[in-house]
C-alpha cells in the first residue's frame, strides 16, 4: 500500500489528467443511475423519485404481457442479427481491398467516398432512400421497368423494411468502420510480406496468412462489443422510415418503448424496457467474452 502511495506522488500529475474524464464518467454515466428506481415505481413528477409508490415488476410485466410483445422481439432481433451478419464482414474486406491499392491519391479517393456517407444525417439517408424507391421516380423502379419488371413501392411493403434498412446502414457505416482496420493493417511489418514474396506466396495467400491473422485480434473485440449491443439497433432510421403499413416489421423495442413511454409520459415504463434492453446486452457481452476468451484467448476482460 505504501509503495502505492508512493507511485501515486510521484506520478500524480498524470492522475490530474485523467481526472476530467473520470467526472466525466461519473456525472453523466453513473449519476444518472440514480433514476433507473422508477423502473419499480409509478413515477409521477409532483412526487419524485422516492415520493412515487413501489410497484416492483409491474412495468416488465406490462411489457411482457403486451399484445405486440412477440413482433416486437422478432423485428429487433431479427434486425440485429440480420444488421451483424451483412454489416461486420464487409468493413473488414473493404479495408483489406484499400490495404492493397498502391497509387497513394486513388487510395485516397477511394477512402474519402467510402467514409463521405458516414457524415450524412439520417434524416438525409432517409429522404434518399424514399427518393431512389419511389414507385414514380425512383431509380430502382426505372432499372426494374427497363427490366420488364413492374414498379413497386418498397417503402409500404412490410417483407422489405429489413433489407432497406440493414443495407442502407451497411452503405453508410462500412467506410467508417474500415477505419480501424486499416489502422490495424498499417502495424504490419512490411518485412512479412517481403518474406512471403521471397517464398513465391501470391496476393491472396499474403492476405490470408499475413494480413488476416495481423487483425484478428481487433476483429474479435469489435466483435464482441457488437454482440453487447445486440438489442440496440437504434430509433432514428426505423422511426423515420415506418409508416402504418410497414408496422409489421418495423416496430422494433426503442419505437415502442418511444410511443408508449415517452409520448404518454409514462417514464417508468420507459425506463423498465430500456433497463430489461440493457440487462440482455449485458449478459450477451459476457457470453460473447467468454466464449471468445476460450476459443481465441483474446477478450474484453
Amino acid at each position: 500500500m505504501r509503495v502505492l502511495l508512493k507511485s501515486v506522488v510521484k506520478h500524480r500529475h498524470y492522475y490530474y489528467l485523467i481526472i476530467p474524464a473520470f467526472v466525466l464518467v461519473a456525472v453523466f454515466n453513473y449519476g444518472p443511475m440514480y433514476g433507473i428506481q422508477i423502473a419499480f415505481r409509478d413515477f409521477r413528477f409532483v412526487w419524485g423519485f422516492l415520493g412515487s409508490p413501489w410497484v416492483g415488476f409491474k412495468h416488465f410485466e406490462s411489457f411482457f404481457n403486451s399484445f405486440h410483445f412477440s413482433m416486437i422481439m422478432r423485428n429487433t432481433i431479427v434486425i440485429s442479427i440480420y444488421s451483424t451478419v451483412a454489416g461486420f464482414p464487409i468493413p473488414i474486406l473493404l479495408a483489406l481491398m484499400i490495404n492493397e491499392l498502391r497509387e497513394t491519391y486513388f487510395r485516397k479517393f477511394i477512402q474519402t467516398t467510402m467514409y463521405a456517407p458516414y457524415f450524412i444525417s439520417t434524416v438525409v439517408i432517409v429522404g434518399m432512400i424514399v427518393t431512389m424507391f419511389s414507385p414514380s421516380m425512383g431509380i430502382v423502379n426505372t432499372v426494374r421497368e427497363w427490366l420488364g419488371f413492374e414498379r413497386l413501392y418498397f417503402i409500404v411493403i412490410p417483407e422489405a423494411f429489413w433489407h432497406l434498412h440493414v443495407w442502407s446502414g451497411v452503405w453508410q457505416f462500412m467506410g467508417w468502420s474500415s477505419i480501424i482496420y486499416i489502422a490495424a493493417l498499417s502495424t504490419v511489418d512490411p518485412e512479412l510480406h517481403e518474406a512471403a514474396r521471397m517464398d513465391g506466396a501470391n496476393r491472396i495467400q499474403r492476405i490470408r496468412h499475413i494480413n488476416i491473422p495481423a487483425i484478428s485480434h481487433t476483429i474479435i473485440i469489435l466483435l464482441i462489443l457488437s454482440i453487447g449491443s445486440f438489442l440496440s439497433v437504434g430509433f432514428e432510421k426505423i422511426y423515420l422510415l415506418q409508416n402504418s403499413l410497414n408496422i409489421q416489421y418495423s416496430e422494433v423495442i426503442s419505437t415502442f418503448v418511444y410511443k408508449r413511454g415517452i409520448l404518454n409520459t409514462n417514464y417508468s415504463f420507459a425506463t423498465a424496457v430500456g433497463l430489461f434492453n440493457n440487462v440482455i446486452n449485458v449478459v450477451m457481452l459476457l457470453i460473447a467474452n467468454a466464449i471468445a476468451s476460450k476459443v481465441s484467448e483474446t477478450s474484453l476482460f
